[in-house]
């Protein structure tokens, strides 16, 4: 039987509100959807669920731990004051406070929000990432000799495909500079422009406690793209439900694949999880080659838990429902606890 734990679900949201609001409605609306539906699998599964959206301000949660300490946080935060690097400090928070908690620790989140630091360890454990340079505001913008066109240019520290379009992918000097400037001027960001790999690309969703545990892959279909147009992950291509369908973009089940390729995409993402000393639950996003050479693109850490989202698809896959899955993220966040 599951030990009933007093649990206290932190999740992001656009406007303060005071403790003890209930979030009914903004559980009703398509971006609290997940929220809502996180919350009733902890209730189904015995536990005494409170609720704290965060905004901006650490202080609710101070208040909040210091009046109903829980057994354990089930954070949900992506964003804190509007900025997704932020993350991985409300994680921080959350220790500073001696609070356990579900999902990636900060050192992790930190990592896998910046797209070069990643790289980074990866090359360094001999796993195949796109060749990449960074581009600081405030630096002079130039192509170095070692990067080969096309390239994709993102920010360099953001997440869910924002900052990602069409004119992100460039075949000349001219054309990356102008997205560089872009992203530093109109995002107030730094960029990294990292080599293109043509290829499939496989969205792999692994979890980790004492043992790693890789899912059913699921394979995002390009469909029949406009003219000009590339077969990259845009955020449109990602969340725009009409562009979608205008262009024929499903995410599915990967479906036959060449001999080995499943193999060998299940090993380096656990190579690739073990070596970023990842914890808790998280989702890859690969390209494999013609010939089938893999590529991590970028991890993400505390990936969607929306039932209708990669991680809690791949997870009915493979025989975990929707509220074993909840579950499992807690047994993970109370293992932390242990160590």
């Amino acid at each position: 039987m599951k030990k009933s734990l007093k649990i206290l679900m932190l999740f992001d949201c656009l406007q303060a509100h005071p403790r003890g609001y209930d979030f009914s409605a903004e559980f009703a609306e398509p971006d609290g959807l997940v929220y809502g539906q996180v919350r009733q699998a902890l209730i189904n599964n015995g536990h005494q669920v409170s609720l704290l959206g965060v905004c901006d301000d650490l202080q609710i949660i101070f208040d909040e731990v210091k009046e109903n300490r829980p057994d354990l946080v089930f954070n949900l935060t992506d964003i804190f004051d509007d900025k997704s690097h932020l993350d991985k400090n409300v994680a921080w928070f959350l220790e500073m406070l001696g609070l356990a908690h579900t999902g990636a620790s900060p050192a992790n989140l930190l990592v896998c929000n910046n797209k070069a630091l990643s790289k980074k360890i990866l090359s360094y454990h001999r796993i195949k990432v796109p060749n990449f340079h960074v581009f600081f505001r405030g630096h002079k913008v130039w192509k170095p000799s070692k990067l080969k066109f096309p390239v994709i240019v993102k920010p360099l520290k953001e997440e869910a495909s924002r900052g990602i379009s069409q004119a992100s992918f460039t075949d000349d000097e001219a054309g990356m500079v102008e997205r560089i400037k872009f992203i530093h001027d109109s995002m107030s960001m730094d960029a990294i422009a990292e080599e293109y790999i043509e290829g499939r690309e496989f969205y792999v969703s692994v979890m980790g406690a004492k043992r790693t545990t890789v899912l059913p892959l699921r394979e995002m279909k390009f469909g029949q793209m406009p003219e000009g147009g590339e077969r990259i992950a845009t955020y449109r291509a990602k969340w725009d439900a009409a562009y979608r369908d205008k262009w024929g973009i499903k995410n599915v089940f990967a479906g036959r694949l060449p001999e080995g390729w499943e193999k060998k995409i299940t090993e380096v993402c656990k190579r690739a999880f073990r070596a970023l000393e990842l914890k808790g639950y998280v989702r890859f996003d690969v390209r494999v080659t013609e010939v089938g050479q893999v590529y991590i693109i970028e991890p993400n850490a505390n990936p969607n838990l929306s039932r209708d989202d990669e991680f809690a698809l791949s997870a009915e896959k493979s025989g975990i429902e929707y509220d074993a899955l909840i579950q499992r993220i807690v047994d993970m966040g109370c293992q932390e606890i242990k160590n």
